[in-house]
């Protein structure tokens, strides 16, 4: 951030900047507000720096990876009660943007804070994002940024094409690639005790034996 400020603060136009960004500012939070308002339950939108994404339909692999790696969570945090698991529709709201991550976990101490008819979430402990052609290069910066700048303590990448879980950790102020793996086992430092081979996300049998094992303790 300092590389980015050092340049304006030592400008004589900084005050220009300011006003012009306070300017750009309050339209995009009045585009942000329009996103409130026009938001349906049956549409997967996201609002990023000031524009409206609307998601378009994922390819059945990404569906299957997706839906693997929320049951398993779910049942996890459930069994153990250890807070909340999002799949997919809840909508998290950062500083400056809104996300509706594909799978993410918030502990349980924050999560008993939520609200029934409540439709705006803070930044959960865990997110999971499975790459699609139209997201991947949101998913591997704007999103990243935002999730480090907001305390997300972990976040998975998955490629559901080259099956493939990058597990990226929070470490002061960046993330650390802890493991990118297609076989190994990852060990979640968001959720206590949460633990799975990264075929149970790609392999229909591997993800039943990780079940029976959760359901099983």
């Amino acid at each position: 951030m300092d590389t980015v400020l050092t340049p304006l603060l030592r400008s004589p136009q900084l005050p220009v900047y300011y006003r012009r960004l306070g300017r750009l500012l309050a339209q995009e939070q009045k585009r942000r507000k329009q996103f409130y308002d026009s938001l349906t339950e049956d549409q997967k939108a996201e609002f990023i720096n000031g524009e409206v994404i609307v998601q378009s339909p994922v390819k059945m692999e990404h569906d299957a990876v997706s839906n693997r790696l929320n049951i398993l969570l779910h049942t996890f945090v459930a069994a153990h009660n250890l807070g909340y698991v999002s799949h997919e529709k809840l909508l998290v709201s950062l500083t400056r943007n809104d996300y509706e991550p594909d799978v993410c976990y918030w502990k349980r101490e924050i999560a008993a804070t939520f609200q029934p008819g409540q439709m705006r979430f803070p930044a959960p402990d865990f997110i999971a994002e499975v790459l699609s052609p139209t997201t991947e290069e949101i998913d591997r910066t704007i999103k990243f940024e935002d999730y480090t700048a907001h305390g997300v303590r972990e976040y998975w990448i998955v490629d559901a094409e080259r099956q493939v879980i990058e597990q990226y950790l929070l470490e002061g102020e960046s993330y650390t690639l802890a493991q990118k793996t297609g076989s190994g086992v990852l060990e979640s430092a968001a959720v206590p005790g949460f633990s799975l081979s990264a075929r149970a996300l790609f392999d229909g049998q591997a993800h039943l034996e990780v079940l029976r094992g959760i359901v099983g303790k």
